[in-house]
């Protein structure tokens, strides 16, 4: 398919692995120039070689850690240096622990709302003055914002914060002609998907695969997503 795209840049965050990866491999193949980031240099940089090798787009690899303002600056810095725009702009991060809402202290919802809430925030803000008119934004929420999920309750509040950005962004950019529009997945499986089921298995005894089985019943299409 040809979406007539070779000429952008497109920033994607936490795109090492899971659905940011897919997100950038997707673009890739599509002839998309990748400014590429995650917290760890090694995998980050692993992840744009194997794209730039099997697309031949360009790629640029930056260690950032979305919950730091300056390392978000530094992105968007290189990204800017490196090709001077950003047409399109992939907000995501890893998501806060799993628990019961009234378990969590002050330091763990302080630091859930740095790292959902907040780096949606930085990252828009730092982007927008480079975005061209048709530019796109697209945050990565979860299914929890429409019906909460169990022990989840953390990440529903933080990322139902970035529902409310998006939607008042989306009227604030629009005589830009930049669409903000937010993704809600479902159950993908990916390593955090995996993580949760591990906590849960530990938590009431039960094995991974249980687990997994109890979470499928619940899909009308009986399947996890797949990248």
């Amino acid at each position: 398919m040809d979406l007539g795209l070779q000429d952008k840049v497109a920033m994607v965050a936490a795109s090492s692995k899971g659905l940011g990866f897919g997100v950038a491999q997707a673009l890739a193949a599509e002839g998309v120039s990748l400014s590429m980031c995650s917290r760890t240099a090694s995998e980050i940089e692993s992840a744009a070689v194997r794209l730039a090798d099997t697309f031949g787009t360009e790629t640029l690899a930056v260690a950032c850690d979305v919950r730091q303002p300056s390392d978000i600056e530094a992105w968007v810095e290189r990204t800017i240096a490196r090709w001077g725009k950003v047409d399109a702009l992939l907000v995501n991060a890893g998501g806060p622990p799993s628990g019961l809402l009234l378990s969590f202290d002050d330091a763990q919802w302080q630091a859930a709302f740095e790292l959902t809430l907040m780096s949606t925030v930085r990252m828009i803000r730092a982007a927008v003055p480079h975005m061209p008119e048709g530019s796109a934004i697209l945050t990565v929420t979860s299914s929890s914002v429409r019906e909460p999920i169990e022990r989840l309750g953390l990440s529903t509040v933080m990322r139902s914060g970035v529902v409310g950005v998006v939607k008042t962004l989306a009227d604030e950019l629009a005589a830009q002609g930049i669409r903000v529009n937010n993704l809600i997945p479902g159950r993908i499986q990916t390593d955090r998907v995996t993580q949760l089921d591990q906590t849960t298995a530990a938590r009431t005894g039960k094995s991974i695969d249980d687990i997994r089985a109890e979470n499928i019943a619940k899909i009308p299409l009986k399947r996890i997503g797949s990248i």
